[in-house]
């Protein structure tokens, strides 16, 4: 059942049309900065510098090396998602601009992140600024959370809500580009590695040896044809299975290999566990072989760039919150409160930090972001200009709408 929220657009529309400018400016400064590989530092202090600008009552850096900014102190929290790292460039040669130009093009910027994910931190320290000055913020403690997503799904929310700041928040919006629709879920996945051991020869006696690629290859062959018999879902759809790298140790070119490792990328969906995940591969081991082969899940214990660090285990379960979720029915209303046409709600075909924050935390979550997954991770990595100021607005409102309706369900 739609919901009704009583919030007038006009007094946002005009404040965010007033920092027009400031917002694009502000976007193009931060995909100018490289921040690949978790190195969110620099892009974390110019962002710093915009929240201090806007008189954010708290901005800091967390143990892990996220940066926080917060706004009030009321009785319940809202956090406001966006992560600021980056996947590599790939080629340079491939990309007819510089990634890290920040070109505009008919009405779009261009550049590494402006898709996945920079383009909602704009909106979102501008709206929540301008949301605190117009009063919308009442009732509310509201953090701005710039992180390292594209490091460890998860990890950095994981990290939020356990060590620094140690805060549980009641609800959260996730920045990552829904094409300015509310998003409310996406497959799970578990990372696996498949690692054979065989016996290393000389490779012009290569009879002597247990070439360890090929014990592989009938799980690869598996996994390539297992597709058909993952689970489906009516909202999050069938899961997925990729073989995704694989490594070889081998005494030279001129020897047998005597250890192959695959790795796995297995996408989830609702009714499959992790157990299950494992024990598909399992099953595609040669009687022969089971010996010789093991299936591990993957563990992530890396430090981040400031030395912290938080062990998890690389499972990211599936997530999705009911279609008639306040929060949900909130986000609807204020779409089509700053303009949009009315729209179902969707899913991501790729992870974001929702994983932990609803998938493991069971917190209500929602996305709602400028630009198309689908040019994320590419040279096409874009955003619509008017798309990340308009969604200002989008995040200035919501907190004000929702207290409206959890008020007038506690009454």
């Amino acid at each position: 059942m739609a919901v009704q929220v009583n919030i007038n657009r006009d007094a946002v529309h005009e404040r965010v049309q007033g920092h027009r400018e400031e917002i694009i400016q502000f976007l193009r400064d931060i995909v100018a900065i490289p921040s690949m590989n978790s190195q969110i530092g620099p892009v974390g202090e110019r962002i710093a510098e915009e929240m201090r600008k806007l008189g954010f009552e708290e901005v800091r850096f967390d143990k892990m090396g996220n940066i926080l900014g917060r706004i009030g102190s009321g009785p319940r929290t809202i956090v406001f998602d966006s992560h600021i790292d980056t996947v590599g460039i790939g080629s340079p040669e491939e990309w007819e601009h510089d990634p890290f130009q920040g070109k505009i093009e008919n009405g779009y910027l261009f550049g590494r992140g402006a898709c996945d994910e920079k383009g909602s931190t704009p909106g979102m320290v501008y709206g929540l600024a301008i949301a605190r000055d117009l009063g919308l913020l009442d009732g509310w403690t509201v953090y701005y959370f710039g992180n390292m997503e594209e490091w460890c799904d998860g990890i950095a929310p994981n990290s939020f809500v356990e060590v620094d700041p140690g805060v549980r928040p009641d609800f959260v919006v996730i920045g990552e580009p829904t094409k300015m629709q509310v998003y409310r879920g996406h497959k799970g996945r578990i990372e696996l590695k498949v690692v054979a051991r065989g016996r290393s020869a000389h490779a012009a006696s290569n009879h002597l040896g247990d070439n360890a690629i090929y014990k592989l290859l009938p799980v690869i062959a598996g996994i390539r044809d297992l597709e058909p018999e993952l689970g489906d879902h009516p909202f999050l759809g069938k899961g997925k299975i990729t073989v995704s790298d694989m490594e070889v140790k081998t005494p030279s070119i001129n020897a047998v290999p005597d250890e192959a490792t695959i790795y796995i990328d297995r996408r989830m969906t609702f009714g499959e566990t992790k157990e299950e995940a494992i024990a598909q591969i399992e099953r595609l081991i040669p009687e022969a072989d089971k010996d010789k082969i093991r299936v591990e899940a993957l563990y992530y214990d890396e430090p981040s760039y400031t030395g912290f660090v938080f062990p998890v285990d690389k499972y990211f379960p599936a997530w999705a919150i009911d279609e008639d979720h306040p929060l949900v029915q909130v986000g609807q209303a204020v779409r089509e409160t700053i303009g949009l046409e009315p729209c179902p709600s969707g899913k991501w075909n790729f992870s974001t930090n929702g994983i932990y924050w609803a998938g493991k935390a069971n917190i209500p979550s929602i996305g709602f972001g400028p630009g198309d997954e689908e040019t994320a991770h590419t040279v096409r990595d874009s955003v619509p200009l008017d798309d990340v100021v308009l969604a200002a607005e989008f995040y200035a409102l919501l907190p004000a709408a929702l207290k409206q309706v959890l008020d007038a369900r506690q009454a």
